[in-house]
């Protein structure tokens, strides 16, 4: 979902949590990158739900496990979040998007009366910092705020090593210790790019969900389902948050208002004082006007297939 334009001294890619995590610090030591996949690979055995021994998969087989530290803050950053979005945050979500939908290559729709009867509900969650329990038929999905929380994680490593200069980028979500360039995807085109802008703080987080790349047949059936309606949603394209704030924040905040009304979206997105990059379904890309604390020279590619029909500058402070 996102190009890293710099290129930092040491830079290295592996496949954890199911997509591409790069790794680049300018410093000579591959051991402090190293570290960093490791820091990944442990929240991906905490937080999975396909990995057979992870803490989560074995949440939705057994309806109970004994938590680690990172399932159990996980939970607990999911119940704030469900909280701060008036639901729209749902982590139980799981018995949709990981049984009624399939993507891949074993690719399933769910019908009508699938969603009609499949079971949520945060109330059917119960956990302590030892060991959570499910009831049967819920199952929990941590995909909306999972690769927020790894980059995090492995942030919070480096800046404990006084490693000033490195990003870390698990698809959709990045976090620049220093200053970076990132160029924003374009969802009709692998090979293009939306636009692109150059960070002006240190230590900032990007964030961006998307219809566009899990979905069967069309974008319709896409991943991001909307707990209230049980069904994908079909409003946005593309929500991109650039923020100082915590990158488990940004992946959650995006997930949520991804699923939310248009006018809700836009009023809690505004409230929480992120930026935001907005390609409505309509093909209408707005920009929030706040960018300019976190962002500059921002460029639209003028190459772009299927091109947005008009871009809107949002003042948030129209609503205050």
């Amino acid at each position: 979902m996102f190009w890293l334009l710099e290129a930092k001294a040491l830079s290295r890619t592996q496949v954890i949590m199911s997509t591409f995590v790069t790794i680049s610090a300018d410093n000579k030591n591959s051991d402090i990158i190293n570290n960093g996949f490791l820091i990944m690979k442990n929240v991906e055995m905490s937080l999975s739900s396909y990995n057979p021994d992870a803490k989560i998969f074995l949440l939705n087989k057994d309806l109970h496990v004994n938590l680690d530290k990172y399932s159990y803050e996980a939970l607990l950053l999911s119940k704030k979040y469900y909280n701060e979005t008036d639901g729209y945050f749902d982590i139980t979500i799981g018995s949709i998007t990981k049984d009624l939908y399939r993507f891949g290559l074993d690719e399933r729709i769910a019908t009508k009366q699938e969603l009609k009867d499949a079971k949520t509900g945060i109330r059917a969650l119960r956990f302590d910092e030892k060991e959570a329990f499910i009831d049967k038929g819920i199952k929990v999905d941590l995909g909306g705020m999972g690769k927020g929380f790894g980059v995090d994680k492995v942030a919070e490593f480096f800046r404990k090593k006084n490693i000033k200069d490195a990003t870390i980028a698990a698809s959709g979500d990045i976090r620049c210790l220093s200053t970076c360039k990132v160029e924003v995807q374009n969802p009709f085109a692998e090979d293009d790019y939306l636009l692109s802008f150059e960070t002006i703080k240190d230590d900032l987080g990007i964030s961006t969900s998307g219809n566009y790349n899990r979905y069967v047949i069309s974008t319709k059936n896409n991943h991001l389902i909307d707990p209230k309606t049980k069904k994908p949603q079909t409003k946005f394209i593309s929500i991109t948050l650039i923020g100082d704030i915590s990158s488990s924040d940004l992946d959650a905040y995006a997930t949520a208002s991804s699923v939310m009304p248009l006018k809700k979206a836009y009023g809690f997105l505004d409230k929480i004082g992120v930026a935001y990059i907005i390609l409505q379904s309509d093909k209408k890309l707005v920009i929030s006007d706040n960018i300019s604390k976190y962002a500059k020279n921002l460029v639209k590619h003028d190459t772009v297939k299927n091109q947005p029909t008009c871009i809107e500058y949002k003042n948030q402070e129209e609503k205050k």
